[in-house]
């Protein structure tokens, strides 16, 4: 089941600060949280007391807090990796381990008497989880997530990161990525803060076109929040996205008439089975529309890669379709240039397959 997440940082904001943002979140569907002690500050009686009122206040609504950790940390509050007894204590959920240790001592938090998640890094091909795994670890206390980065152009690429996640989910392991708000004065655990997130491609993009894209992928389980704080609008409109459907924004060219405002708003599509390479079809809906009139309307000649068409009543039985075109291909009057998927999420359109559900966002 796929979920929402946000990160706090303790250390760069008040009590208050976290817990209306952690409020908000969970208004939205949020169902995770990440935070960091690599870079808390204070006694280790002061962290534990401020990581536990926000740890316990995040479960009261129903939250998951995995805390970012390394062996600095462990030997730092004096923590041994075959008692936990420590993130327990402060009702965490889970510890991602943002650098590994040796395998073995991996394999023995997961079977931790806290049931504790231990979460690996995922964004490496080192052979680290294979190390882990011939040691027998409890996979069910298993989980992954990749790293986020803050400095500009040092983000992975997505050759890198969909090798990395078909070696993990060939495990069968849930996977998590970053997303960054692009909300004004956001921050991190570091004092560089130029965006924070996994993909280098995502660094400027909305933080729904972000979402939607590792959702795409298929691979990722779960969306974090990176920066914080994310604005009130981006948490509602990642909370509105369907994990389970390619989702398009698009920008309307003319005028729609209110039978074509449903079926391009409204309508549940899918693309049919034996897809063509010009464009993918939604074919269901222009059977509900059979007795519908669509009148010829902005059938502009020559039809560009990311337009979304209506089929009109020139075309007869087949008016009422719904085709996002994929390759450059002519209009002869029979299809009604409705809107065109926004640029900067073009891309997304090559995950376009036979039978996937999409639906098109205004």
């Amino acid at each position: 089941m796929s979920r929402l997440g946000i990160s706090i940082y303790p250390e760069n904001a008040t009590v208050q600060q976290n817990k209306d943002y952690i409020k908000l979140a969970a208004d939205n569907g949020f169902k995770r949280i990440f935070t960091c002690l690599l870079s808390a500050k204070g006694s280790i009686d002061e962290v534990k007391k401020e990581y536990r009122e926000l740890c316990v206040y995040a479960k009261s609504f129903g939250m998951e807090v995995i805390i970012d950790v390394a062996p600095s940390v462990f030997e730092k509050f004096g923590i041994k990796y075959d008692d936990l007894s420590f993130f327990n204590d402060i009702c965490a959920d889970g510890i991602r381990l943002d650098e590994g240790f040796n395998g073995q001592m991996e394999s023995v938090m997961t079977y931790n008497p806290y049931n504790l998640k231990i979460e690996f890094n995922a964004s490496q091909l080192t052979g680290y989880i294979d190390n882990i795994m011939s040691y027998q670890p409890n996979k069910s206390n298993m989980i992954t997530c990749h790293n986020f980065y803050p400095q500009k152009y040092t983000g992975i690429g997505l050759d890198l990161f969909n090798k990395c996640n078909e070696t993990i989910k060939n495990k069968n392991l849930n996977v998590a990525a970053f997303v960054s708000s692009q909300t004004k004065n956001t921050f991190g655990p570091w004092p560089v803060n130029e965006g924070l997130c996994t993909l280098e491609m995502h660094r400027n993009l909305p933080i729904d076109v972000q979402a939607r894209h590792l959702f795409a992928t298929n691979m990722i389980d779960d969306v974090i929040i990176a920066n914080c704080f994310a604005s009130e609008q981006e948490m509602i409109q990642l909370g509105e996205i369907d994990p389970n459907k390619l989702t398009f924004k698009i920008s309307e060219e003319t005028k729609l008439t209110d039978v074509e405002n449903e079926i391009v708003y409204d309508y549940s599509h899918h693309v049919r089975g034996d897809m063509s390479e010009y464009m993918a079809r939604s074919t269901f809906s222009r059977v509900t529309y059979a007795k519908a009139t669509i009148v010829p309307n902005n059938t502009v000649e020559v039809l560009e890669r990311g337009d979304v068409v209506v089929l009109n009543d020139n075309y007869g039985p087949y008016k009422g379709e719904l085709h996002i075109v994929l390759k450059q291909m002519p209009n002869e009057g029979n299809k009604n240039l409705v809107g065109r998927i926004n640029k900067n999420e073009l891309f997304l359109l090559d995950y376009i397959v036979p039978w996937i559900p999409f639906k098109i966002i205004k």
